[in-house]
């Protein structure tokens, strides 16, 4: 459970730091519905860029935000819809689009929940520890930045084979950058740097590992679930069917929000997507991958796996060749020959190259089911193309411009002839052979018991209790924040 046992001496320290630096936490009501956001902050923002290191940017940690790069405050849900002429399947794909989120990523939203916790609790000492964000990119960007945000220090640790665009931004946000042996598959190497940081550093330190911090689950079920609760009700009012969620297993956060719409649609899919070279919950395999984002070869300890319906393996050439073709001159042209329509092609900048292995994730569900054009699958577009155009430079120096016989290819490849393939729909046992998995990394590796291993899939109020954790979290931060006094 999220550890909410007050410290009384940190947590006055961390008012004070708060006062200090004129710091306002926002709750997750306000993330949900930043209609309830002081208009004092609201009026600041409008004189703030969206990555800027501002406190007041903590209020943007919602999917709300009105897109565009400074003095935005809020609109509707952030979200595209990618047609049929370019999907190949009649059912309607949706998705949240998370460039639109201080740093261009949706997991700055993930550390929140991981980190204010544990700051308005006084389980973390805001003036005298690091925050350490173990990640395969996206999160310990976002970890760093609130960090910064709440002034206090960091540490990132990421594979040292992810996007140049990365290394030179957390360069001079983070206080330290720890790069790991390997790239996206590489989930021990991460931990057995932090398992180092602590025999090192000890208590001057606190790993918030969002793998296993139960916050990151709190916070995709609240608001990304609240954010798609929003999307379909508005969607399918005129009677279309939500299907279902795809998302890839990553942490295993994204996917908590399933469960908020499944409680709402109980017959709909939570469907959960991985790299077909590295297909643990598929196959109980291993291997490296391209897809930059979605960490794999174990069960995160926060994926509530007996919501989860199917697995897709989505191989890493389908993303990317599409990024080439979303992304460079030929391909775009090849999208209008064969009918895509040029508003749709101008958003899919707007896709990174996980979200383009949620959108075949998409497809490959919707063939699978047979879903027809009154049928709606919705997923999540994490981050964005301004975070890996140095893997198409890459790529181009290295082959050369993409052509129109490549974008041809390419569209037949990953999207015409991606089939049901690779897919497995879950039976009990099925379901219970995946959580099973938790026990070789979590048990035998990170130290959690077996008895709460247990409690996750044979105790049903194990997950309700973190869903409603969230009540007693936003009435700690109200106290909190009336104790810094900056609204007052």
């Amino acid at each position: 459970m999220i550890n909410l046992n007050v410290n009384p001496e940190i947590r006055r320290k961390n008012i004070e730091r708060c006062r200090e630096r004129g710091i306002v936490l926002p709750t997750f009501a306000q993330m949900r519905d930043p209609d309830g956001v002081p208009e004092q902050i609201k009026q600041k923002l409008k004189g703030v860029g969206l990555w800027d290191i501002d406190p007041a940017n903590l209020f943007r940690i919602t999917w709300k935000n009105e897109p565009t790069e400074r003095g935005g405050t809020y609109g509707d849900v952030n979200y595209i819809e990618l047609p049929s002429s370019l999907t190949g399947v009649p059912a309607r794909i949706i998705g949240l689009v998370g460039h639109w989120f201080p740093t261009g990523a949706h997991k700055v939203g993930a550390t929140y929940g991981c980190l204010v916790p544990a700051l308005i609790s006084g389980n973390f000492d805001s003036q005298r520890q690091k925050a350490v964000w173990p990640s395969t990119g996206n999160y310990c960007r976002g970890g760093a930045y609130n960090s910064a945000l709440l002034g206090c220090e960091s540490i990132a640790i990421l594979p040292e084979g992810m996007s140049r665009e990365r290394f030179e931004w957390l360069k001079q946000v983070a206080g330290e950058v720890i790069p790991t042996p390997g790239t996206e598959s590489n989930v021990k190497e991460i931990f057995d740097a932090c398992h180092a940081l602590d025999r090192e550093r000890g208590d001057d330190v606190v790993i918030f590992n969002q793998f296993a911090e139960l916050g990151n689950y709190l916070w995709h079920y609240q608001v990304t679930g609240s954010a798609l609760k929003e999307i379909i009700a508005r969607e399918c009012a005129d009677g279309t069917n939500y299907a279902g969620v795809t998302a890839a297993t990553g942490s295993g956060g994204t996917l908590a929000a399933g469960d908020l719409l499944k409680q709402l649609y109980p017959t709909s899919k939570i469907i959960a997507s991985e790299a077909l070279q590295c297909p643990t919950l598929l196959r109980n395999g291993f291997g490296d991958h391209r897809i930059e984002g979605i960490g794999d070869k174990h069960v995160p300890w926060v994926h509530n796996v007996r919501n989860t319906d199917m697995i897709t393996g989505i191989d890493d050439q389908d993303c990317i060749d599409l990024m080439r073709v979303f992304n460079e001159p030929a391909g775009q042209q090849y999208l209008r020959d064969i009918g895509v329509e040029d508003a749709a092609i101008a958003t899919l900048d707007k896709v990174g190259i996980s979200g383009i292995g949620n959108l075949l994730s998409a497809i490959k569900a919707a063939r699978y089911w047979e879903l027809g054009s009154d049928d709606m699958l919705v997923t999540v577009f994490t981050d964005s193309m301004q975070l890996y155009n140095s893997r198409v430079d890459d790529l181009v120096a290295a082959e050369g411009p993409l052509t129109q016989l490549g974008a041809a290819r390419a569209v037949a490849g990953a999207i015409e002839h991606q089939g049901i393939d690779n897919a497995i729909e879950l039976t009990y046992y099925e379901r219970l052979r995946v959580h099973n998995l938790k026990y070789y990394t979590w048990i035998e590796q990170q130290g959690m018991t077996s008895e709460e291993l247990s409690a996750q899939w044979y105790d049903r109020d194990y997950w309700t209790n973190v869903q409603q954790s969230v009540d007693r979290i936003d009435r700690m931060i109200d106290e909190f924040n009336a104790e810094v006094g900056i609204l007052s």
